[in-house]
């Protein structure tokens, strides 16, 4: 194994994971950031980020030591791999790890003796042994933990999130061997200064990974269907809810829609392990078809509230505010916010959808959906806010209302106006 002093480090994949991890390890080491979008490369070489996780002055502040490449062949000075792909879930639900082995497949050309490849992506346990290690293998021939070694540090990126920074965020690491393990947690304290938690394995850090969104996934799940419930007692939830925060254990969470790159993907990792070992995962399934079915529920509370007052499905017309999965942020991965658009055209609703963080031409690619670029007022028989940009939350009530009819609805999703300024709350 090769030297920290020596390393020059290749980041594979540019997104939301790749792009920070470029930046900061660029502050202490030679780096090439890899992409096969050759449109992303280009974009980064001017200094834009569409992503909005680096502002133009880091990229300002970056000296020569990075270079953003879309051509394999600058990978072969590189000795530290560091895999940072997406591991999305194909139309069945099942793992797509398509992304993952294409990169391994890139590697593994310019593998060498002493190398080290550190995955990132979020991945079942023993996915990197049982999956990318015979890849490299094969391609390079060379062998593992004799000729290169592998290591595994979930990335813990928060879209949008500008004050908890990959800096600034505990970083799990683990190795192939013991020595990898000390190289990979060496590496990374030299750029995060909330420090690092070594673990003794490989596959325990990639369970840590993916339960920590799990946990997640389960709470949202749980005051969702407590939400159901609650309406169907004629309760407001969010009334409950604040009560209950005043017991100092209570966690606080707000139902939802479960979207992301995340959230809505990691459980299907961990349940089509446990699947293999012939464990059905009860909880984990349960979950996940509560909260990818609350796009539909949302849909048949805001048409009973067009019924009462009598407003014709086919004729109405729709506003939804937002379209990303989260607020203040441009990512569209697995955003449910889809599941409502296409399911109120199907009653034959014209249905207008507005998000001043999202680009056009992405929501175009990827979802088919043509976002305005002004909302027009006393035109919306009703409105649905479904994600709270910073915007909306700006927003006052008045001009919400000056969207929409005389007789309208207005469905608050995410609790951003008081309860009597809304027909309709989860």
């Amino acid at each position: 194994m090769k030297t920290m002093d020596k390393s020059k480090i290749a980041i594979i994949g540019l997104g939301y994971v790749g792009l920070p991890l470029a930046i900061e390890f660029e502050k202490k080491y030679s780096v090439v950031g890899f992409d096969i979008d050759q449109i992303r490369i280009a974009q980064l070489k001017a200094g834009i980020d569409v992503t909005n996780e680096i502002e133009f002055s880091d990229f300002k502040e970056a000296k020569s030591h990075l270079c953003f490449s879309s051509d394999e062949d600058d990978l072969a000075e590189c000795t530290v791999f560091i895999v940072t792909v997406p591991t999305p879930i194909d139309e069945l639900k099942n793992p797509n790890l398509s992304p993952l082995a294409s990169a391994t497949q890139t590697i593994a050309k310019f593998l060498k003796v002493g190398d080290v490849v550190i995955y990132e992506s979020t991945v079942y346990p023993g996915c990197t042994e049982e999956v990318c290690v015979p890849i490299l293998e094969e391609i390079s021939g060379l062998r593992f933990n004799v000729d290169f070694f592998c290591g595994y540090s979930p990335e813990r990126i928060n879209p949008g999130d500008k004050l908890r920074r990959l800096n600034s965020i505990i970083k799990i690491t683990s190795g192939s061997t013991a020595e990898c393990a000390n190289f990979v947690d060496a590496l990374y304290r030299e750029i995060i200064s909330a420090g690092t938690y070594k673990v003794e394995s490989i596959r325990i850090a990639e369970a840590a990974k993916v339960i920590e969104n799990i946990q997640r996934d389960v709470n949202i799940a749980l005051v969702n269907e407590l939400a159901i419930i609650f309406n169907l007692l004629g309760i407001n939830t969010e009334a409950v809810l604040k009560a209950a925060e005043t017991k100092w254990n209570f966690v606080p969470y707000r139902p939802g829609l479960v979207g992301g790159h995340c959230i809505g993907i990691d459980p299907y990792y961990l349940k089509h392990k446990a699947l293999s070992t012939g464990y059905h995962p009860e909880i984990i399934s349960a979950v996940r078809r509560l909260n990818d079915g609350m796009g539909h529920y949302v849909v048949t509370q805001f048409l009973k509230a067009l019924a009462k007052k009598n407003i014709r499905l086919n004729d109405a017309r729709v506003l939804i505010m937002g379209l990303s999965f989260k607020e203040n942020c441009p990512d569209l991965r697995n955003t449910r916010v889809s599941d409502i658009i296409f399911e109120l055209k199907e009653f034959g609703m014209k249905v207008d959808i507005h998000d001043p963080w999202v680009l056009k031409e992405e929501a175009e690619s990827d979802y088919g959906i043509t976002l305005i670029d002004k909302i027009n007022h006393n035109v919306y028989d009703g409105i649905i806010l479904a994600v709270a940009h910073s915007q909306y939350r700006q927003m006052k009530i008045d001009e919400l209302k000056s969207y929409a009819k005389k007789n309208s609805v207005i469905y608050d999703l995410k609790y951003i106006f008081p309860l009597k300024d809304s027909d309709v709350r989860l």
